[in-house]
């Protein structure tokens, strides 16, 4: 199949998850198009049967405060479609690729060719923007008319349909872990000079949005370190790492933990890592702690929207309510009760990881995609004209 996947193209799941989805699908032999403003941030070496297009808001027109991308980017679909003879369309986060992808739909079907798209939705486009009254109409008219509906959980999918009026079929299939780059690896050189005493290790990454609750990260730490010898690696960067930073200070930790700000090899870091914490407030799936799993560090975490999913409690980690930091704290001292505890947990986590290999994953929305295709041919509008 030839295939345009839309997406953000920065370091949040949404775009992590379309550029592995596209880079997997280039490697069973499908011709993948990305079509965004900017490289995505995973589409990092060539590959082939993998394209990238770049879309061009025409910023120096005076008229606009504001760029209009969103009619860029459907004037950018039509063009890749046509020009490159594309089966499908997969646009990834609800706003606004989906409301444009409709556009761009309806215009190639003006030209007497129409070209199915896929909506995925992952958390925020629903959780967070989808409250927005300024918004709501557009987003559950756009999921109404995709030609096929993802969800990233049963949580999100819960969620789509208590927030919005939907009589699509929303299908669920999971985020997914290449194993090929996250596995346990021998970093043990690294981690000496992470930890040269031996210290336990725990690791946070996200983009220090408030509802990651990072404050929460660093006060767990505290109790921790207060009774293990402990360091703190926080990956990532956003609006809240200064209040984390003075938080750091004020808490005398600041020998203890390292900001190391946007990774691309995140895979090196949770080689060396522990425990992996995530206390978020809103987690559509927990991309991050799956992430974790697969290089067999335990989580511990909140027990909201697709977390559960993924973390089981008691098993892969601990799960308890947000905000409850001296539970985390006390659940982390658990898994770092003997060696075998923590060996344990690893273990659990590295089987629970495997229920998503993209290996697995993949085929699901190959048959997706060939089903949205075929439902497609029959259903079509007859006219050029509708």
């Amino acid at each position: 199949m030839n295939i345009g996947i839309v997406c953000y193209p920065t370091y949040g799941g949404s775009g992590v998850l379309a550029t592995e989805l596209g880079l997997g699908l280039a490697r069973r032999g499908h011709q993948i198009h990305f079509i965004t403003y900017r490289r995505p941030a995973r589409l990092s070496y060539f590959q082939e049967n993998v394209f990238f297009h770049e879309v061009d808001s025409g910023a120096d027109y005076p008229l606009f405060e504001f760029a209009p991308y969103e009619t860029a980017l459907a004037t950018k679909l039509v063009d890749v479609v046509e020009n490159n003879q594309l089966d499908l369309l997969h646009v990834h986060y609800a706003v606004p690729h989906a409301s444009v992808a409709y556009m761009a739909r309806k215009i190639l079907l003006s030209r007497g060719r129409y070209v199915p798209f896929v909506t995925t939705l992952h958390g925020t486009d629903i959780t967070l923007v989808g409250d927005n009254k300024a918004f709501k109409p557009t987003i559950e008219f756009a999921i109404n008319k995709s030609d096929g509906v993802t969800a990233v959980s049963e949580s999100l999918r819960q969620d789509t349909l208590d927030k919005f009026d939907i009589d699509n079929e929303i299908k669920v299939i999971h985020n997914f872990i290449d194993f090929e780059r996250f596995r346990k690896k021998n970093k043990d050189h690294f981690k000496k000079m992470i930890a040269p005493e031996g210290e336990r290790v725990l690791i946070h990454v996200s983009n220090f949005r408030p509802v990651k609750r990072v404050h929460d990260v660093i006060y767990i730490f505290k109790i921790i370190n207060d009774e293990i010898p402990s360091k703190l690696l926080l990956i990532g960067d956003g609006p809240e790492r200064q209040r984390c930073e003075e938080l750091c200070r004020k808490l005398s930790l600041c020998d203890h933990i390292r900001f190391l700000g946007k990774q691309d090899a995140i895979e090196e870091l949770l080689a060396v890592a522990d425990v992996f914490l995530l206390p978020s407030e809103s987690e559509s799936f927990g991309l991050a702690a799956l992430e974790a799993m697969a290089c067999e560090v335990p989580v511990v975490s909140s027990n909201v929207g697709g977390i559960p999913e993924v973390n089981i409690d008691g098993e892969t980690g601990f799960l308890s309510g947000v905000g409850m930091v001296d539970k985390m704290a006390e659940d982390i001292l658990k898994i770092f009760k003997d060696e075998d505890s923590l060996e344990t947990f690893r273990a659990g986590a590295l089987a629970q990881a495997a229920r998503f290999d993209i290996n697995e994953i993949l085929p699901r929305y190959e048959a997706y995609y060939e089903e949205v295709i075929e439902r497609s041919l029959i259903g079509r509008p007859a006219s050029p004209c509708l």
